[in-house]
C-alpha cells in the first residue's frame, strides 16, 4: 500500500510541476488541493512552494498575477485559501490550521456609476514571519504582517499588523499577550 501511495504522491507533485508550480524537494500535495499561477490583467502569476511543506486537501493557492511563497515546512491546513494578486510570503516552520483565508487584494469602493465588478483591484501584500500559528478558521487580509512567532486564534480576522510573538484573537485581532520565552 505504501508503494501505490508514494506513486500517487510522485505523480500529483509531477502534475503541477508541469504546470509551472514551483515545487522545493520532500513537498507533500493533496490530490484535491489546487494550484493556479494565473495570469491577471497581462501579469504572470507565480506560485512557490518550499522544501518540506505539506498542502492539505481542498486548499487553493492562486496567484492571480502576483506571488504566492511558501518557504521551509509549511504546513496548509485542509481547505485553505490563499489568493496571491497583491503578493503573499509565509516564513518558515509556519502551522496554517483549516479552513483559513489569506487574501492580498481588495476592491476599491465603487462609484454608483460603475459596476463594482469594474472596479479596480486595491493590491495589499501579505507577510507572515517565521514559527507562526494560524487556528483554524481565521482570515488574514491584505496590507499586513504577521510577525515572528505570533499566534492567530482560531476564527481571528487580522486587519492590522500583529508584532513578533504576540497572541492575537478576535474580530478585530486583538493583541491579547505574549509567547514566554
Amino acid at each position: 500500500m505504501q508503494i501505490i501511495l508514494s506513486l500517487y504522491d510522485y505523480v500529483i507533485i509531477l502534475w503541477w510541476r508541469l504546470r509551472k508550480i514551483n515545487l522545493g524537494k520532500n513537498v507533500i500535495v493533496s490530490g484535491r488541493a489546487n494550484f493556479a499561477n494565473g495570469i491577471h490583467n497581462g501579469y504572470n502569476g507565480k506560485v512557490t512552494i518550499g522544501d518540506y511543506c505539506e498542502i492539505t486537501k481542498g486548499c487553493i493557492l492562486k496567484a492571480y498575477g502576483g506571488s504566492i511563497k511558501l518557504a521551509t515546512n509549511v504546513f496548509v491546513g485542509e481547505y485553505t485559501v490563499i489568493y496571491g494578486h497583491g503578493g503573499v510570503s509565509i516564513g518558515e516552520n509556519t502551522l496554517i490550521a483549516m479552513h483559513t483565508c489569506i487574501v492580498s487584494s481588495n476592491h476599491t469602493i465603487p462609484n454608483k456609476m460603475t459596476i463594482i465588478r469594474s472596479q479596480p483591484d486595491i493590491l495589499l501584500p501579505v507577510k507572515i514571519g517565521n514559527d507562526v500559528w494560524i487556528g483554524a478558521g481565521a482570515k488574514i487580509l491584505g496590507g499586513t504582517t504577521v510577525g515572528n512567532g505570533a499566534i492567530i486564534g482560531a476564527g481571528s480576522v487580522v486587519s492590522k499588523d500583529i508584532p513578533p510573538y504576540a497572541i492575537a484573537v478576535g474580530i478585530p485581532a486583538k493583541v491579547i499577550g505574549y509567547r514566554n520565552d
